[in-house]
Formats: C-alpha cells, structure tokens, sequence
C-alpha cells in the first residue's frame, strides 16, 4: 500500500512537472510572438512615416530645397536609416541669394559646390529644439555643431530663437522647429548658410 501512494504521489509530481514545464514552454513562444509582432509593427510605423525627403516634398515651402537636393544626387542619403538633423532654408530663404545664384547651383557642373551647401545644412543624430536650447545655455550661450559636409555651425539664442552663425558669419533664424520625419527632424530657417 505504501509503495502504490508513493508511485502515486511521483506520477502526479511527474504529470505536475510536465505540465508546469508545457506552460513554461507556451509563455515563453507568447513573449517571443508578442515581441515579434511588436518589432513588425514598429517597422510598419517607421516605414509608413515619411522620412526627412517626403516631409519636405510634402511641404510646399520646401520645392526650391527638393529641387536642389535632387539635383545634387541626396535624396537616397537624406532618406536613409539616419538620424538626421536638417536646417532646411524655405523657398523665402534660396529667395534671399543674388539673383541667379539658385539657378546657377543647379546645373550638372555645380553638383559638387550644391552637395557642399546643402550637405552643410545636417547634422548627425536627431536634435530636438529641446536639446539645442539645453545645449546653448549649457555652454555659455553658444553651441558648435559639426555638419555632414565637414564644416560647423554655431548655434545661440537671441530673444528667444536659435541663431545659426555659419563659418562666413552669415546669420540665419529657426521660424519653425521640430517637423518630425521618420528618420530625424527638420528645423526650418529663414536665410542659407553658408561653408567656407
């Protein structure tokens, strides 16, 4: 009798075991199909999203920006993975060059000077208004980026705006922060830096 309760006793541990160990094993393909799912969404979200290219194509004060862009051979690099961070003149801004200056940019021959000045224009990484801000007051009152093209910026504040100072010491204003992209974020300014 004692023999028949303690197999008794083992083959409900056994079947107890099991079936602890079964839910174990269903939880466990749950968190991963759920974490799948989740990954597939987020993909889906980012891919639906329009990038930095397709905010500003979207946008009708950026077609002088698109059209330079596409001529300088950048919408793949300003569409890829990122981050990126744009000071993207409105058309007003390319409108403040000297007459011609726009026109001369675009053609074949000047793609190299254009992939300069625009390229000139993004940063690496994805920077808030927030985080510009917090960075100037950090550091005096003015804050140097490096720019994809090699060249800085300075960035400061003046009643309340940013302030880009270009290597020439050129001034242009942000007059709109924060237009979210896919793969980064534009910040709209009224005048174009400009390289050395």
């Amino acid at each position: 009798m004692k023999t028949i309760k303690t197999l008794s006793i083992l083959a409900l541990s056994t079947v107890v075991f099991f079936s602890c160990e079964s839910n174990k094993k269903e939880k466990t393909e749950e968190t991963t199909q759920s974490q799948e799912i989740a990954e597939v969404i987020t993909e889906e979200k980012e891919a639906s999203d329009p990038n930095i290219v397709e905010v500003a194509v979207g946008n009708e004060n950026f077609s002088t920006l698109v059209a330079a862009v596409k001529a300088a051979d950048l919408v793949e690099t300003l569409s890829g993975k990122g981050p990126f961070t744009v000071f993207a003149p409105t058309n007003d801004a390319f409108n403040k060059l000297p007459e011609g200056t726009v026109g001369t940019l675009l053609k074949p021959e000047n793609k190299e000077k254009l992939t300069s000045i625009l390229t000139y224009h993004v940063v690496s990484g994805k920077y808030e208004a927030s985080a510009v801000i917090d960075a100037i007051k950090k550091n005096n009152g003015s804050f140097t980026v490096a720019t994809v093209q090699g060249g800085e910026i300075t960035l400061s504040l003046n009643d309340g705006n940013v302030m880009l100072k270009d290597a020439n010491g050129g001034m242009s204003t942000v007059i709109m922060a924060d237009v979210a992209a896919s793969n980064g974020v534009i910040h709209a300014i009224d005048s174009v830096v400009m390289p050395k």
